[in-house]
């Protein structure tokens, strides 16, 4: 069980890290580290040795109370335009978003007024999109991420109608892809260069979380808002503050979408409806 009052050095040394390159964001170069290579997990989750380390279980948390859709900025919500930008994703002809794997979708409250909630693919631990694969092209990892191989993947697209989510995306036409996207090495992990009549969708940044870095969602929030943890070590950070991801949760009512259809979503709401920016000046807040 982690303690009650988590330190930097302890969060570090939770997370196997050590050395001095990235763990979180450039923004943030008081807990810059690079993960400890010699104590990750190999393919089969051992470290050759006796004692092997634990695979990260990774998980979401999004605080809506710091969500505004980032309407505070006058911009468009810079989650999704990070996680474009980062994923070399396939716009349309004019450079539109046709895809966005972290949807900021603007909803209304029972008694007046709106929130924003941001939707990424929930990871869920009983996937059914995963279930309905007739190839196997959709799975899980071993730390919990659902993954598309787009080298098996048919396009038969029954993930897609299986996804309660709406979270799959298919690339009908030959994809619209940056030049630099052609020169990728592929893997399921950061699925570049994208392929015609295939399935994509969000990866929780797969490819970030074994190089110590966080998601390009959570180091692209202006708001801080989107948390990013580790089940097994019960840590979770927005990229400016650790927290205690279990005790996190439960102060804070968290909850889950679509929980009733036994999913089990790896991504934690916290009730709000950005509460603690609007009618603020976001640069007198941010400082």
């Amino acid at each position: 069980m982690v303690p009650k009052s988590i330190g930097r050095r302890q969060f570090l040394k939770l997370m196997g890290i050590g050395g001095a390159t990235a763990l979180l964001a450039p923004a943030v170069p008081a807990i810059m580290e690079k993960l400890d290579r010699n104590k990750a997990p190999g393919p089969s989750g051992s470290t050759g040795k006796s004692s092997a380390k634990k695979l990260r279980q990774w998980v979401m948390v999004i605080d809506l109370k710091k969500c505004d859709g980032c309407s505070t900025l006058g911009d468009i919500p810079q989650c999704t335009k990070a996680c474009i930008e980062g994923h070399m994703i396939p716009t349309g002809p004019n450079g539109e978003w046709v895809q966005k794997w972290i949807e900021v979708l603007k909803e209304e409250l029972p008694g007046g007024g709106n929130y924003f909630l941001p939707v990424p693919c929930q990871q869920c631990e009983n996937a059914p999109c995963v279930n309905v694969c007739p190839v196997g092209a959709s799975y899980t990892n071993e730390e919990g991420i659902v993954l598309i191989d787009h080298r098996r993947c048919i396009g038969c697209r029954l993930c897609m109608a299986a996804c309660p989510y709406s979270r799959r995306f298919f690339n009908w036409g030959e994809p619209n892809q940056p030049a630099q996207a052609k020169f990728a090495r592929y893997s399921p992990e950061f699925p570049v260069p994208y392929i015609k009549g295939t399935v994509v969708k969000c990866i929780f940044c797969a490819h970030n979380t074994h190089n110590g870095k966080l998601p390009v969602c959570v180091q692209g929030c202006p708001m801080n808002a989107i948390y990013f943890g580790d089940l097994e070590e019960d840590v979770a950070t927005n990229k400016v503050e650790i927290v205690e991801l279990s005790k996190f949760l439960a102060k804070n009512n968290a909850y889950r979408l679509k929980e009733e259809l036994g999913t089990q979503p790896r991504v934690y709401y916290l009730p709000g409806h950005g509460e603690e920016f609007r009618g603020h000046n976001f640069e007198r807040t941010k400082a």
